[in-house]
């Protein structure tokens, strides 16, 4: 079994995948515990002098940093800081964010700058390893000074304290690390202070949310030219030439896709001559300008968010070379507030989009019938499904509203600017399920459009996406229930075998 290496080098969003989809073991590189062990050695020598006040080692936290702690108190300092944190409140995240969040935790950790025993990495990697994540509450962060009660919830774990899912099942902290023949962590100086600072939750929540928008945006390319098709429309907006004239990479790439998805298609052939449409709607022609801008916007959050996955996030740094413990503001998630909000707002667009197109589809437009059904008026055929998109797509536009721009003073003023990453994050995933549903609502759509069109075949690539429907969703003749047709279709598109069958033909950007 392939082994995931936690070592001093960058992640990248594939790395993350893998991750998520394998149960391979994820072990430490002799590099990276030989920092691990230098870092710790340094803060203890710190320590031996007993001389300097040092943030959250030897004081209290916070806006009580001027209360200096008796050496023998570190211990405790530490516990009573877990337990005092971990107020978290609403639904438990997911298993997913969990593990991702664990493993981003361990690999800040691992840079060696937070002065960390390598005993408690390796509680971590036991608890991931071993398939025992610690239950986390989804709200109670701000987002600065890092993640503060859910990463709390997740170092009580690691104590025998709390609940845990071992192998999916609940059971108190203490019986998982008794399964896992451990014995609860006991945090020595700055250790609890090091699991807590940082945001890695925000972090694990934007990451899972790219990952799936890398594979929506490639899919609202194909649903879109099937529109296209359905609508009768022109592939001409598309010719690479005429992209050679804007500067922006993701127009180029939404552009070729499309134009290549529709080439071949018969439809297209048929109304090539005595048509009197001069120009398609913008939700159509415009769609490698909107498409494009959304898929630049994913390119730049998602590099912010690598970036963060990789840092080290911890207040105050050890520096093993100098010896210096710096206090500093690493744990603020303001870079992952703002890459979310920008996913976010590029999500919200390419459901915008597709609601239009859905609209258009049943609009009576290129000689489809209203509703897209026959018999219209005796039966609703697709109404509702334009409703429900709608819905969604309004949703959508008051879950883009920035996270970012909201900040609240916590910490009695001490924490005077946050950047509510978490939240960003969680409203993140939401907009991306929402646009999942509507993109699975515009690709039924489609494809019923595309059987009105007189047994032609639309697009080569498109076709791909067709048949992969037809298979398990046979056209609506008259009304009934399409619960299972959206089921069916959500999970071609959430499970990415869309991107792949289509991938296979024509080689999507």
């Amino acid at each position: 079994m392939k082994k995931f290496i936690i070592n001093i080098k960058d992640f990248s969003l594939d790395d993350f995948k893998y991750f998520l989809k394998s149960s391979s073991p994820v072990l430490l590189a002799d590099q990276t515990r030989e920092r691990i062990i230098r870092s710790r050695k340094r803060l203890e020598e710190i320590l031996a002098r007993k001389a300097d006040s040092i943030y959250g080692i030897n004081t209290g936290f916070g806006k009580l940093s001027s209360v200096r702690i008796a050496d023998d108190k570190h211990e405790a300092l530490q516990r009573n800081l877990i337990r005092s944190h971990a107020v978290g409140v609403g639904t438990p995240l997911n298993a997913d964010v969990v593990r991702l969040t664990m493993l981003l935790k361990i690999i800040s950790l691992c840079r060696g700058y937070s002065g960390v025993r390598l005993e408690v990495i390796e509680q971590l990697l036991a608890f991931l390893n071993g398939d025992v994540l610690p239950i986390i509450p989804s709200k109670g962060s701000v987002g600065a000074s890092g993640d503060l009660a859910p990463l709390a919830h997740m170092t009580l774990g690691l104590m025998g304290e709390g609940e845990v899912l071992l192998a999916g099942q609940r059971v108190p902290a203490a019986k998982a690390l008794e399964h896992l023949g451990l014995q609860p962590l006991v945090l020595q100086a700055k250790e609890g202070l090091a699991l807590i600072n940082g945001v890695q939750v925000s972090t694990a929540l934007g990451v899972l949310a790219v990952i799936r928008l890398h594979n929506l945006v490639r899919t609202a390319d194909v649903v879109g030219a099937l529109s296209v098709d359905g609508l009768a429309g022109t592939p001409r907006p598309f010719h690479p030439e005429v992209h050679e004239l804007k500067k922006h990479t993701g127009q180029k790439v939404a552009a070729a896709n499309l134009y290549r998805l529709i080439e071949g298609s018969a439809i297209r052939e048929s109304h090539r001559r005595d048509d009197e449409r001069v120009q398609d709607m913008y939700s159509l022609r415009c769609m490698p300008q909107i498409h494009g801008a959304c898929r630049d916007a994913l390119d730049f959050a998602t590099i912010q968010l690598l970036n963060e996955a990789v840092s080290v996030s911890d207040n105050p740094l050890v520096f093993p070379d100098t010896g210096d413990v710096i206090s500093t503001g690493h744990f603020h998630g303001e870079s992952v507030a703002l890459a979310c909000d920008l996913a976010a707002i590029a999500a919200a667009e390419m459901g915008n989009i597709s609601e239009r197109r859905i609209f258009a589809l049943l609009n009576g437009n290129a000689g489809l019938p209203a509703g897209l059904v026959f018999n219209a008026g005796l039966n609703s055929g697709f109404m509702m499904v334009q409703v429900t998109a709608a819905a969604l797509a309004s949703e959508n536009k008051t879950l883009a509203h920035p996270a970012s721009v909201d900040s609240i003073p916590t910490g009695a003023d001490q924490e005077d600017h946050v950047s509510m990453s978490a939240w960003a994050g969680r409203k993140l995933l939401k907009l991306v399920d929402n646009l999942e549903y509507i993109l699975t609502l515009e690709y039924i759509a489609a494809c019923q459009a595309v059987d009105f069109h007189d047994g032609l075949e639309a697009g080569r690539g498109a076709m791909v996406a067709y048949r992969l429907l037809r298979r398990h969703v046979p056209f609506v003749d008259e009304d009934r229930s399409l619960a299972a047709d959206i089921a069916y279709a959500r999970d071609l598109i959430s499970s990415g075998a869309i991107v792949e069958a289509v991938d296979e033909v024509i080689k999507l950007q």
